[in-house]
C-alpha cells in the first residue's frame, strides 16, 4: 500500500459490531482503519490485518520527526450504557504497553483523546481498562466523559521508540 494511502488512514481492517455488551472483532472487512504518524510528518510505519481470529497490528514506532504512533481505530455505535465501568479486552502482544484512546464529539482537535494504558504478554490474557483510568491527552479538555458520549475507539502503540505487535480478539463493555 502506498504511504500516501496509509497517511490518509483509508486502509479498512475489519468490522466492529455491537452485540449486547460485547464489541466483536469479526473477520469481515470494513469499520476499522489503520493510521500512522505519517499524517503529521512522522516516520513510524506498520500494518494491520485480521489474523487467526484477531485484529493484529505490527510495526515500528519512531519519535523521529515529531512522530510516535501507529493505531487502528473505529467509530463506536454511540449507544454504550452510561453506567458501563470500562472495557475488557482479550489481548496478546510482545510485552509492550499499548493504549486505548477514546474520543467524544466535543473534542474538536484530531489529536485530542482520553487515554489509558494496558499491558500485553505472549499469551492471550483478559485485561480490564476502567473508564475512571482514562485521562485527557491535553490541557483545556474536559476532565472526563461518560460511556454514552464515546464516538470512537483506537488501539494505539504510542509515545516511545519500539516495535509493536498487538493482537486483540475481542473488546467488551463491563
Amino acid at each position: 500500500m502506498h504511504r500516501a494511502m496509509k497517511a490518509a488512514g483509508v486502509m479498512a481492517i475489519m468490522a466492529t459490531q455491537a452485540l449486547g455488551s460485547e464489541l466483536l472483532v469479526p473477520e469481515e472487512m470494513g469499520g476499522w482503519g489503520y493510521v500512522e504518524d505519517g499524517v503529521m510528518g512522522g516516520v513510524s510505519n506498520g500494518r494491520a490485518a485480521y489474523v487467526d481470529g484477531a485484529l493484529r497490528m505490527v510495526g515500528s514506532v519512531s519519535t523521529d520527526n515529531n512522530g510516535g504512533f501507529i493505531q487502528v481505530r473505529t467509530r463506536t455505535p454511540g449507544d454504550w450504557p452510561a453506567d458501563a465501568q470500562g472495557l475488557e479486552l482479550q489481548v496478546r502482544g510482545n510485552g509492550e504497553v499499548y493504549y486505548v484512546f477514546l474520543k467524544t464529539p466535543e473534542l474538536r482537535r484530531v489529536f485530542h483523546s482520553f487515554r489509558a494504558p494496558f499491558e500485553t504478554g505472549a499469551d492471550w490474557a483478559t485485561v480490564r481498562v476502567a473508564f475512571a483510568d482514562f485521562t485527557p491527552s491535553h490541557s483545556g479538555m474536559p476532565e472526563g466523559f461518560t460511556p454514552d458520549q464515546v464516538s470512537s475507539l483506537a488501539l494505539v502503540a504510542y509515545g516511545r521508540d519500539h516495535e509493536a505487535d498487538l493482537s486483540v480478539r475481542s473488546i467488551r463493555l463491563y
